[in-house]
């Protein structure tokens, strides 16, 4: 069934249901308003001042905090809380001896969080967990065990050639996939410990690097739904250019193509009741991402089969990826390029499907964009606590006003009052 559906503000939206399992790919289309604070432009002749990030922050984000530092490492990113907010796990590139040149892989870390009352104020000393030499990427905790991960490894150091991978024309991001890259699991011994404190020895797999896919093709991006069975992580089968979305039964072994479409789709994450899921797609080949929103379909076992109906939530010529839901399901956070290629930063939409706990009734997918972030380079790969409190992201921000660093951890306190905004008549969607 295909319908064209009419909003406020002459804004369309198509949404394409299907009755096909895990065949057709389902599309939908509209449009996105950016909500920028902008203060005019300077009076003539005057010398514009540098952007303070905490000015331009306030209302949204609030005290701001840098969890890993360039002495340690030369860049470091895409963070996500264990499910107790007390650890975090990433991905970082360490700092080389001097003279020497970085590794050209990411290593894979763990690291604890120090509070002062409920408040973040920095990281341990990390710990890696990835095997030496290995390439890395797209750390997660099991929901149901804080001393478990899973993440993408190649295990090996990658082979030598060129790994295919995505990447705008002209941009110097790029998403790697060597083929030999797998999900892989394993129990924190420093974190299992930390659980279980006087415990006897713990049991021989704690410490075991085990893989879960074998696929001998990229296997990674992964997440798990609430429960902890359902695995939802991106295969590039046969050419990067059709990466497709799949869910892996933890319980059975079995595997679900989710997502078909032509093109590269990635990065995906279950929502809060395990009911959706969001990911990143360059579908139509353009190379600019687009972020999308599906609705599980589920068989008479409640395993996950397919999708029902798919939302696409940005549109335009804007890379837009790394989308993240926030704990209450009604919104996400996600990385765009809209302020400029070379100025990546946070914004947060509404993705509600208008029958969770604070909805009003209505699906609203993209109708409310606003602006989170406001410091110069790289603002990207936001993430939330357990409670919404607290978001973290990767930054190029620097300590001081209109300066640029290098790529590190920071998380802050997530202030903006989520407001659903005004109601659309439900007639109107029909």
């Amino acid at each position: 069934m295909t319908g064209t559906v009419g909003l406020s503000g002459g804004r369309r939206q198509m949404i394409l249901t299907t009755a096909a399992a895990c065949g057709a790919a389902v599309l939908a289309l509209s449009g996105v308003a950016i909500a920028q604070n902008t203060g005019g432009p300077p009076a003539a002749g005057a010398a514009e001042a540098p952007l303070d990030w905490r000015i331009a922050e306030r209302g949204v984000l609030a005290e701001q905090v840098q969890l890993t530092f360039d002495e340690d490492f030369a860049k470091a990113g895409e963070a996500y809380f264990s499910p107790d907010d007390r650890w975090i796990i990433f991905q970082a590139v360490p700092r080389p001896a001097e003279g020497q040149r970085p590794d050209p892989f990411y290593a894979m870390y763990v690291a604890r969080l120090r509070f002062e009352g409920d408040r973040i104020i920095g990281a341990d000393k990390a710990i890696q967990v990835s095997p030496p030499g290995s390439a890395n990427t797209c750390g997660w905790f099991d929901p149901r065990d804080v001393s478990r991960i899973y993440f993408g490894s190649t295990v090996i150091p990658p082979s030598a050639s060129e790994a295919p991978g995505f990447q705008r024309d002209g941009s110097k991001y790029k998403w790697m996939f060597p083929p030999e890259t797998e999900i892989v699991t394993m129990i924190v011994p420093e974190i299992f410990a930390d659980e279980h404190p006087g415990a006897p020895l713990p049991p021989p797999e704690v410490g075991e690097l085990r893989r879960i896919t074998g696929n001998d093709t990229y296997d990674a991006e992964g997440s798990l739904d609430p429960t902890g069975r359902f695995l939802l992580y991106t295969r590039v089968d046969a050419a990067p250019a059709f990466a497709d979305l799949y869910i892996r039964d933890m319980k059975t072994g079995e595997s679900n193509r989710i997502v078909t479409a032509e093109g590269y789709d990635g990065g995906p994450f279950f929502s809060p009741d395990g009911k959706r899921i969001t990911y990143r797609s360059d579908r139509l080949g353009n190379n600019y991402l687009q972020l999308f929103v599906g609705h599980l379909k589920f068989d008479e076992h409640g395993v996950p089969v397919g999708l029902t109906q798919e939302f696409q939530l940005t549109d335009g010529d804007s890379v837009n990826w790394c989308p993240y839901w926030h704990p209450q399901g009604r919104h996400l956070v996600y990385a765009s390029s809209a302020i400029g290629h070379f100025n990546y930063e946070v914004f947060i939409t509404t993705a509600d499907p208008g029958d969770l706990p604070g909805s009003n009734g209505s699906i609203r997918y993209g109708l409310l964009t606003r602006r989170v972030t406001h410091a110069p380079g790289f603002d990207g790969l936001p993430v939330f606590n357990s409670d919404g409190r607290h978001m973290m992201w990767t930054s190029q921000r620097s300590m001081e006003p209109g300066r640029r660093g290098e790529s590190q951890l920071w998380v802050a306190r997530f202030v903006m009052e989520l407001d659903p905004g005004p109601a659309v008549p439900p007639e109107s969607l029909r």
